[in-house]
Formats: structure tokens, C-alpha cells, sequence
């Protein structure tokens, strides 16, 4: 790789890893539920894809299943979440979303919304577009 690209893909990490940031603090300064991003992404998850496993719900978050327990112990105490036995294979357990964990997801939905038009309300939708091509060209990476 040369230098000049090297100092570009330099330049476009730092201003990633600031959009991160600033993705975070949005989030953290307008955050009344008292749950992180991944909190609500698990939500969104089960509501999306039905009752799954602990396991499975760690592949999809690239975590741990121990990073799963710490995640859902916390959705699991504040009623958002429930955890059963698995029908088909009784030895197992499963996550699902609770009604009140639906309803949390949707006032999130409005807060992620809201962020969502302050971070990139001025793009167009082929601005949005690209940006969606290259990031996921790049996680395929």
C-alpha cells in the first residue's frame, strides 16, 4: 500500500471512530431507559427473529455467551425479557421479548430515529446508499 492511501484510509478511520463517538454520546446525553445500544439491539433482535438461544443471540452480536448472560441478565430483572425453556429441545433455554419490552423498543425506535435525522438527515438517499455498500464491503473485508 503507499503512503497516500495509507494517510487516507488513516484519515477515514479517525473520522469513524469520531462518528462512533459521537454516535455514543447522542445516545448517552438523551438516554432516559437506562439501557445501552446493544441492550436495545438485543430487543430488536428477538422482535424481529422470534425466541432464541443465548448461544445463537452471541453469534449474532459477535460476543461471548457469558456477554450474553451480563446483556440479558439486566433486560431480564427490568421485565424485558424472558427466559424459557426451549420447546424442541428441553434441556436448552430461549430468550423472548416481553410486551413490555416491545413497547420499550419503540419509544427507543423514536429515540433512535430522532439521533438517525440529526447524524445524517442532510445525506441523500445515494449518499445513504453508498455508505451502506462500502461498509458492509468493508465488515465482509
Amino acid at each position: 500500500m503507499n503512503e497516500a492511501r495509507r494517510e487516507k484510509i488513516t484519515s477515514l478511520f479517525e473520522v469513524v471512530s469520531s462518528l462512533e463517538r459521537k454516535w455514543a454520546n447522542e445516545w448517552n446525553s438523551h438516554n432516559t431507559m437506562g439501557l445501552s445500544k446493544t441492550h436495545i439491539f438485543i430487543l430488536d433482535i428477538l422482535e424481529s427473529e422470534g425466541p432464541m438461544r443465548p448461544s445463537s443471540l452471541a453469534e449474532r452480536l459477535h460476543v461471548t455467551t457469558g456477554g450474553v448472560t451480563v446483556l440479558t441478565t439486566k433486560l431480564t430483572k427490568a421485565g424485558y425479557i424472558n427466559k424459557t425453556q426451549n420447546p424442541t429441545d428441553r434441556r436448552a433455554s430461549q430468550l423472548e421479548i416481553t410486551d413490555a419490552g416491545h413497547e420499550l423498543l419503540e419509544a427507543a425506535h423514536e429515540h433512535i430515529n430522532s439521533i438517525v435525522d440529526r447524524m445524517f438527515g442532510m445525506l441523500t438517499e445515494d449518499e445513504i446508499q453508498s455508505l451502506k455498500i462500502i461498509f458492509s464491503k468493508c465488515l465482509l473485508g
